[in-house]
């Protein structure tokens, strides 16, 4: 077992798109395999009111808990409302994006199930100016 964590004491990095001036977040891994955890990954990030996080998918299973903020998810099946205290769990592999709706940060917890994990994007994320992001164990992909 390790330490809590408070998302106020996390290093978040910057996250955009190369060609999509609305995706843009902030985040950071609390814990991934080998760092806190072994059999799991969990992220916190954020995006500002008008902003999104970008279409892609994941190579395992993702639970996220919206810690604040409102917002919607956005699917290939369509678009759904998600606000402070929703839980949504996103198959591996299914495409989704989130976009914030609302007037303040929209805050959110991803819980990955497996120890490593890689986001296939849409577009180029910068950084690392490639169409992959990841864990920091997540192997490239």
């Amino acid at each position: 077992m390790t330490e809590p964590k408070n998302i106020a004491s996390l290093d978040l990095a910057e996250f955009h798109a190369a060609d999509d001036g609305k995706v843009r977040w902030l985040g950071a891994f609390f814990s991934y395999g080998g760092a806190g955890s072994s059999h799991s990954a969990t992220i916190y990030f954020a995006i500002a009111p008008g902003e999104r996080l970008g279409r892609h998918t994941d190579t395992v299973e993702e639970t996220q808990f919206i810690a604040g903020g409102s917002g919607e998810l956005l699917l290939d099946d369509g678009n759904r409302p998600v606000a402070t205290g929703d839980v949504v769990v996103l198959p591996e592999g299914a495409w989704h994006d989130l976009a914030n709706t609302g007037s303040e940060p929209l805050q959110v917890i991803g819980f990955f199930s497996g120890p490593a994990v890689n986001q296939h994007w849409d577009d180029v994320m910068l950084p690392p100016n490639s169409h992959v992001t990841g864990s920091p164990n997540a192997p490239a992909s």
